[in-house]
């Protein structure tokens, strides 16, 4: 039944009607965070499934290209974040919530949507089926691990995907950023537990005797692709910028001091706890395996037993927060359409079906398309690449128009050519590693 519009004015231009609505919302519905909600949330949204495959990023790179790609990652990434911070209140008297609202004040109302909307949800919704993945996996490796030899019984990887999505079946109920909070604080603190276990146990390991840090490619146009895919591999593990603009609306934001003051702060700490994840997991990983790494770190790794279990729990209470972030922008664009645009009531029973219907489609896409390091690389250059690397710099340059041929013009004009190569080249490397993988795959296998 369409719900009615009363005219009563609230006091800032809404109705009465609308204010509700936008309380009821899960973006506009709390303003209340600190800046080290921004930390823990930007950590959860960045440190994710990407970093266990940063050691087999590197495989694909080689050494040299590999840190170089790594660390221009993340000085480009940290910068298009501070912009995006920056760009979030500059309108003055007004908020944008939103990546799309952002895209709409530049781009315009209708090119803005086109834009930026199907980028974003490739992201969030490729990074919650990339999770689903990775939950299973890490469940199935606990399982792998715990088990007596001659006793086990095999289970399919589609039931711990399913184990996995169960979660989420109750939690994606949490209407808003600040209901998660205690699951993102916890979710960071796991990130960085489960990256000093990746990096110590492989130090521990040793380098394996038979350690190859040649291009395991038989040809060159093999090593081609896998570099590609490398690329990739590296752009999915920056991800954080399409929730951005979303963590800092849940910031009380004043004239006097705008939210930007104790968002930036949160991110700067967040950079810091990525930096001393990415990069220990990604070089020793390397170091100790060589070329023969797996696509997840954690499955390289055998012993010590009870810390390689450990270490794959707190991978999947990370991710279990990491899907919730992901998850609750494209719940956000899904309510507001529905309530705004199709004048549904703002109900219960409304997010319960929207909510579970959204789960359940990511775990059966997770189900027939378990492809970790493939879907690492496709959706690290289709859409990572253009939201993180580049479209800042884009809505940067039109907004502010530096000065031709100066630090800022010539900074942002390089971000944009680097990010659109990336984006153009990944996919390829990811796809063709999907359609490899595949070949020997049987669906619900």
């Amino acid at each position: 039944m369409p719900a009615t519009s009363p005219q009563k004015n609230s006091g800032d231009g809404r109705t009465e009607e609308q204010r509700k609505i936008d309380e009821w919302l899960p973006i506009t519905s709390s303003r209340n965070a600190k800046w080290w909600y921004s930390a823990f949330h930007n950590v959860t949204a960045m440190v994710g499934a990407g970093v266990l495959g940063l050691p087999y990023a590197m495989a694909e790179l080689g050494w040299g290209p590999g840190v170089a790609v790594m660390f221009i990652s993340w000085v480009i990434t940290l910068y298009t974040l501070w912009q995006m911070v920056e760009m979030h209140e500059m309108v003055p008297g007004k908020r944008f919530d939103r990546y799309h609202e952002l895209g709409q004040h530049v781009f315009g109302k209708k090119l803005g949507l086109y834009i930026v909307v199907p980028q974003q949800l490739v992201v969030e919704v490729g990074l919650d089926i990339v999770y689903m993945v990775t939950g299973g996996k890490s469940f199935q490796k606990i399982h792998d691990l715990v088990c007596t030899p001659g006793n086990c019984v095999e289970i399919k990887l589609t039931y711990y995907i399913m184990i996995f999505a169960s979660v989420h079946f109750v939690l994606s109920h949490l209407p808003n950023f600040n209901a998660i909070s205690g699951v993102s604080l916890i979710a960071a603190i796991m990130s960085l537990s489960y990256c000093t276990i990746a990096w110590v146990a492989s130090l521990e390991k040793g380098v394996q005797p038979d350690v190859d840090y040649g291009y395991k490619a038989k040809n060159t146009g093999e090593a081609i692709f896998n570099f590609f895919g490398g690329l990739g591999e590296v752009a999915f593990a920056y991800a954080g910028h399409n929730v951005v603009l979303e963590i800092q609306a849940t910031i009380p934001s004043t004239p006097e001091k705008p939210s930007k003051g104790p968002m930036w702060k949160g991110v700067v700490v967040a950079y810091t706890v990525v930096a001393l994840c990415y990069f220990p997991v990604a070089l020793i990983g390397y170091y100790t395996f060589g070329n023969s790494v797996s696509d997840n770190i954690l499955i390289s790794l055998n012993k010590p037993t009870w810390l390689i279990v450990l270490a794959n729990a707190f991978v999947v209470i990370h991710i279990i927060g990491s899907y919730q972030l992901y998850a609750i922008p494209v719940f956000d664009m899904v309510e507001t359409y529905l309530v705004k645009k199709r004048r549904f009531k703002p109900t219960w029973y409304l997010r319960f079906v929207t909510r579970n219907l959204y789960v359940a489609f990511t775990m059966i896409v997770g189900i027939i398309f378990p492809f970790f390091g493939g879907l690492l690389g496709f959706f690290g250059g289709f859409a990572f690449a253009p939201t993180t690397y580049f479209l800042p710099c884009i809505m940067w340059l039109s907004i502010y128009k530096p000065k031709k041929w100066g630090l800022s013009w010539t900074t942002n004009w390089i971000c944009i050519i680097l990010g659109v190569l990336l984006t153009v080249l990944a996919p390829i490397g990811g796809l063709r590693t999907i359609i490899i993988q595949a070949k020997d795959y049987e669906f619900f296998s």
